[in-house]
């Protein structure tokens, strides 16, 4: 079966209107690529409206890094999905380790924002992966099967979510683990996604993140039930996406 890579960009707590000119890059470039994967970038929510004006028609979709689980209402500071979604998001990243260190989401509320997202016609972007200590503790699987179980809502198909495997102890510290672990990792989630939804869970999109840069990108995308990427830093600068999108088999 073959699945259509995704490479996603996430561009966390960096861009400002002056970083417009990489992501007028990335549309312009995209159209050399778009044979091989489907394009996403995340940035801010201050720029995704503007963002999504510029890539109507183009071979590059903009999405978000999070959202709220309700709709709208007294919650200061946050931003629902519908709001998102109006700005032209068309995907919301849920349930980043980071997400889950810094502001103590567990897979309960992330389970919601998935939904919410699906509620508000995006795509859900699920985020999964082990610390360092649970690594060396040897219980990688058992924590992303408990997070697999406890983020991914009862509905999920190939078409309204996909899951992000980020080792948490790769994420922008320049380490990866080797081809042959992420194939362990990969297509344990493969086969967990394919005994709970079934058909479904044989075709969704499995992205592999953690120090994803133009280097190893091809290495990363030619594994196994690697079925694209979460990019982090490397997705702020048009020519190293374009080249990790490239590297797609």
């Amino acid at each position: 079966m073959t699945i259509r890579p995704l490479i996603a960009g996430n561009w966390k707590m960096n861009g400002l209107k002056a970083q417009a000119a990489e992501f007028d890059a990335m549309l312009n470039g995209a159209a050399e690529v778009s044979g091989k994967a489907d394009l996403l970038v995340c940035p801010p929510a201050t720029l995704i409206a503007a963002f999504a004006d510029k890539a109507r028609g183009k071979k590059v979709a903009v999405g978000a890094q999070d959202c709220h689980p309700k709709a709208s209402g007294a919650h200061t500071g946050d931003i629902a999905a519908e709001m998102l979604a109006d700005a032209g998001a068309s995907a919301i990243i849920v349930g980043h380790s980071e997400r889950r260190a810094d502001h103590g989401e567990g897979d309960a509320v992330i389970r919601q924002k998935a939904e919410a997202a699906w509620r508000a016609g995006a795509v859900a972007i699920v985020c999964i992966g082990e610390t360092q200590a649970q690594r060396d503790a040897g219980q990688t699987l058992d924590i992303v099967r408990g997070q697999l179980d406890g983020s991914l809502p009862d509905g999920s198909t190939a078409a309204n979510l996909v899951v992000a495997y980020e080792p948490v102890w790769a994420i922008g510290t320049g380490l990866t683990p080797t081809a042959k672990d992420v194939e362990q990792i990969h297509g344990f989630i493969r086969e967990l996604l394919t005994i709970r939804f079934k058909a479904d869970g044989a075709k969704m999109r499995i992205l592999y993140g953690g120090s994803v840069k133009p280097s190893n990108a091809a290495e990363l995308m030619a594994v196994n039930n690697v079925n694209g990427a979460l990019v982090g830093g490397a997705s702020l600068k048009a020519a190293d996406f374009l080249a990790i999108a490239q590297g797609c088999p």
